[in-house]
């Protein structure tokens, strides 16, 4: 039986120049935008050292997350999902 891919989350989408400053620059399916944007957390060290699932946000992340000094893992694909067209 063949496995069945959820074609939307696969569809490489344009990038904002806010996100692309992150992520690069597209275009790239939603899940390469999710996994560029974790390395660039942890990259620069961004999670909370008491609870790792609220990202701090630095002045890049700021303009993805409107502006918001902090953010929550559960929360963020709403924000990127205003960055991806």
């Amino acid at each position: 039986m063949e496995k069945k891919t959820n074609s939307a989350f696969m569809k490489p989408m344009n990038v904002s120049p806010d996100l692309a400053a992150v992520v690069g620059n597209g275009p790239m399916p939603r899940s390469e935008v999710v996994s560029k944007l974790w390395v660039y957390i942890k990259a620069n060290n961004l999670q909370d050292a008491k609870d790792k699932r609220i990202i701090n946000n630095d002045e890049k992340l700021k303009k993805i997350f409107d502006g918001e000094k902090t953010v929550h893992m559960m929360k963020m694909a709403k924000y990127i999902s205003k960055h991806l067209s």
